[in-house]
């Protein structure tokens, strides 16, 4: 299983944001935003400062998918 932030930019080019804007508002790193872009596993504390700094719910930022191999399998 694999971690996508995709739902996140959606959300930010629905609200006219960019990730300067998300950076600043929600207090992270431009180390955190890095690993965001690439889809990388970042802490809870980071996904609830987003949360809070965009006033969303988790399932409105990230999304758990299936390894290529897990749905091929029927699993």
């Amino acid at each position: 299983m694999f971690v996508s932030y995709n739902r996140l930019w959606k959300l930010l080019i629905d609200r006219k944001m960019i990730k300067k804007d998300l950076r600043e508002r929600a207090h992270l790193t431009t180390n955190v935003i890095a690993k965001l872009g690439r889809d990388e596993n970042v802490s809870t504390e980071v996904l609830c400062k987003i949360c809070e700094a965009l006033n969303c719910k988790i399932e409105d930022i990230i999304e758990i998918l299936p390894d290529e191999g897990e749905h091929s399998n029927g699993k």
